[in-house]
């Protein structure tokens, strides 16, 4: 197959899974062409069968913003047309999925299919704007197909958007041949010379992603035992949250890492990975964190709970409620024997339910299964 994909290429869920995705699909053979303004950060390396083209956005006096939309539109259809597309998969519905309709009626008898995965916050946040509620609406129906990344998110694109329209639950996925715990000691050394205790959370620093109660988490344990605290990302709420950790006197017992290309190091040396998100739809990082052997205490919301298994996984507490998620880690990071179970466990559902080769065949005979309609 000759597969487009259009994604936000920046420090994301949506942009690292398509990127992921179509990685995994050249190496079996497809022919991948991803479409967007900048290089997806996680295309690293030459592999023959992936291309790249760059949708180039003219700046002229007359527009106050940038007019992505309609370049993005344009751009599918050149590709489309010169490369002989089978399907463009639109990662994050806007403007992707717009897009990609715009284009479909542009190359008019050219057969070209659309896939839109929906990853979440184009759902749960930007999609119920009213200023763009229509054209999400209109864009999901005009689909050719359309998955979503949990069970949660594709209820609550159907109760929503009041759409009648065939959802299938695709979730994300993990490299398990490459997410695995490996020896870190020189990094355990460096960060906790002391065998202190690593709790780490990786984000795009987003207020969704509730950056600073993990600072006030971190705080709590920190009270009952050693340890270090590792902040991954980068994002509008890393100011405030380097105010809060000066505030409580923690500021040397918290890195700052900003964004990482290379996580599995991190994720090897913590001993527990915390993720205590207002919103989340999947959360990828918190898979890639139980693929390192590494327990997750997260909040109930979105899907998490379908990802992270309370009291064999992880532990899974209200949102916002700093003190019990506190309490749990507490628990977890002084009973070794629960410990060792926990992070056996997360590795095991990993592997079990989240492999990629698992869920990249799945989006191959979905890819089928919409072309042969």
């Amino acid at each position: 197959m000759r597969i487009g994909i259009t994604c936000y290429p920046t420090y994301g869920g949506s942009g690292v899974v398509a990127s992921e995705l179509g990685k995994a699909l050249a190496e079996k053979g497809h022919e991948i062409h991803f479409i967007s303004y900048a290089m997806p950060m996680r295309l690293d390396g030459f592999i023959g069968n992936i291309f790249y083209h760059e949708v180039e956005i003219s700046s002229y006096p007359l527009f106050d913003f940038p007019l992505y939309t309609p370049a993005l539109a344009s751009k599918i259809v050149e590709v489309a047309r010169f490369e002989k597309l089978d399907i463009v998969h639109a990662h994050y519905a806007i403007p992707h999925a717009t897009s990609a309709y715009l284009a479909k009626q542009i190359l008019g008898n050219q057969p070209l299919k659309i896939v839109t995965t929906l990853h979440g916050t184009d759902i749960t946040l930007v999609g119920l704007e009213p200023s763009y509620l229509p054209v999400m609406k209109f864009s999901i129906e005009q689909s050719d197909g359309v998955t979503a990344v949990s069970r949660f998110l594709k209820e609550k694109t159907l109760t929503n958007y009041n759409i009648e329209k065939d959802i299938s639950v695709i979730t994300n996925f993990v490299d398990i041949n490459k997410y695995k715990r490996g020896a870190s000691p020189e990094i355990r050394k460096r960060i906790a010379p002391n065998g202190e205790k690593i709790l780490i959370h990786i984000s795009n620093f987003r207020p969704v992603k509730r950056v600073q109660d993990v600072i006030k988490i971190f705080d709590l344990v920190r009270k009952k035992m050693p340890s270090k605290l590792l902040l991954v990302g980068d994002g509008p709420e890393r100011s405030n949250c380097e105010q809060l950790c000066r505030k409580l006197k923690i500021e040397n017992d918290v890195q700052f890492l900003g964004k990482q290309l290379e996580i599995i190091c991190l994720l090897s040396a913590s001993d527990l990975f915390l993720i205590p998100s207002q919103s989340e739809s999947f959360g990828l990082s918190a898979l890639e964190a139980m693929a390192c052997e590494t327990p997750v205490v997260s909040s109930s919301v979105g899907g998490l709970p379908e990802l992270v298994v309370h009291g064999e996984t992880g532990y899974i507490a209200e949102i916002g409620d700093v003190e019990r998620m506190a309490k749990y880690s507490i628990e977890l990071l002084t009973n070794d024997a629960r410990y060792k179970l926990f992070a056996a466990n997360s590795r095991k559902r990993a592997v079990e339910k989240f492999d990629k080769d698992i869920i990249v065949n799945q989006y191959e005979q979905y890819y089928q299964h919409v072309l042969a309609r």
